[in-house]
């Protein structure tokens, strides 16, 4: 069976579902990513390599985010939570969602500013095929504060994501509803439990 384009107050269309997937795999990555690159990796021919991949992901997930954003704003029709949900559950899944909207747009941002702020002076290449203009100039106390806040925007990030899965999973096991079977791909109308 083949998902509509537009999101209706039942199910997810494909635009919201591939983005939504595409997301959550680069985010995931960019999380294992990032920990190897500043904690597993000691050979610098290699880090660096890892930090410019790290870096063009970064920009590939902040790109993404104002798409999806676009298409929200464009498509604003959601499903509708189950009505069974108390205050605080439908209040924890505006907060997780606007969370993870807001942390996805300055996470990027703050990576940006700390490299742009590196005393190194090397060039973000995204992918190899452009470098990102410097947003600051060398400033070795900005960098470090950038690295602080990158580090604990990131661990946010991974809180949200282990919330958000969480409650998906309850949502699929427990309460044997529809929320998560109408965000996987490729799934027919009403194939969740």
């Amino acid at each position: 069976m083949r998902t509509a384009l537009l999101n209706t107050t039942a199910a997810w269309g494909w635009p919201a579902k591939t983005l939504h997937w595409m997301v959550a795999a680069l985010v995931i990555g960019m999380l294992v990513l990032g920990f190897a690159m500043v904690w597993l990796v000691s050979g610098l021919g290699t880090k660096f390599q890892l930090y410019q991949l790290h870096k063009s992901f970064g920009v590939l997930v902040w790109a993404l985010v104002l798409v999806r954003l676009l298409w929200r704003w464009l498509n604003p029709q959601v499903p509708a939570l189950p009505p069974g949900l108390k205050p605080w559950e439908r209040a924890a899944a505006s907060f997780t969602h606007r969370g993870f909207y807001t942390l996805l747009l300055v996470l990027p941002i703050t990576g940006w500013i700390m490299a742009s702020a590196s005393p190194l002076g090397l060039p973000t290449m995204v992918f190899g095929l452009f470098a990102l203009p410097d947003l600051v100039g060398p400033d070795a106390a900005l960098e470090h504060g950038m690295k602080l806040v990158h580090g604990g925007l990131a661990l946010a990030v991974a809180a949200l994501l282990a919330l958000h899965v969480a409650a998906a999973l309850k949502h699929h096991f427990v309460l044997r509803d529809q929320v998560l079977a109408r965000m996987l791909p490729g799934l027919p109308k009403g194939a969740g439990r």
